[in-house]
């Protein structure tokens, strides 16, 4: 049986951004507390703390992408946050297509009594999770 691949999931935000931590054996992943961010820088040195703890084979970074799939302004600074994140830990970043992960992390807060007020209780480390979760899934737990 092969090693259970491990990844860290990152959904960028200019405020916020969420993370979440997986692996394959079960295909599950699980919430972190969300990273504060100055428009959209976190702490690069808490970055690589939580590399070092959780130890993750790939790093997963959310694309937001318009409906039609082109790429959005906000896509190209996730993009440059997924380079950033390559170039301190030189772990693979893959970025993955969050188009419908938010709306779906909404979905699940409301579900467990979120009051919809995302600006002072952001969903971050929700999406972060259904984002991480689709990739173990695509991958088929291999």
């Amino acid at each position: 049986m092969s090693k259970p691949i491990t990844a860290l999931a990152f959904d960028f935000g200019t405020r916020s951004i969420g993370l979440a931590f997986g692996q394959s054996l079960t295909a599950s992943a699980r919430e972190l507390a969300p990273l504060p961010a100055k428009d959209g820088k976190p702490d690069w040195d808490k970055v690589q703390q939580l590399i070092d703890e959780w130890r993750p084979h790939y790093l997963l970074v959310g694309l937001p992408l318009n409906m039609d799939g082109s790429e959005s302004e906000f896509g190209a600074r996730a993009r440059k946050f997924g380079q950033r994140l390559h170039g301190r830990s030189g772990l693979p970043v893959e970025m993955i297509d969050e188009r419908l992960s938010t709306r779906a992390a909404k979905e699940e807060a409301a579900e467990r009594g979120h009051r919809g007020n995302f600006a002072q209780d952001p969903v971050d480390s929700i999406a972060a999770r259904i984002i991480l979760e689709d990739w173990l899934r695509a991958r088929g737990g291999s």
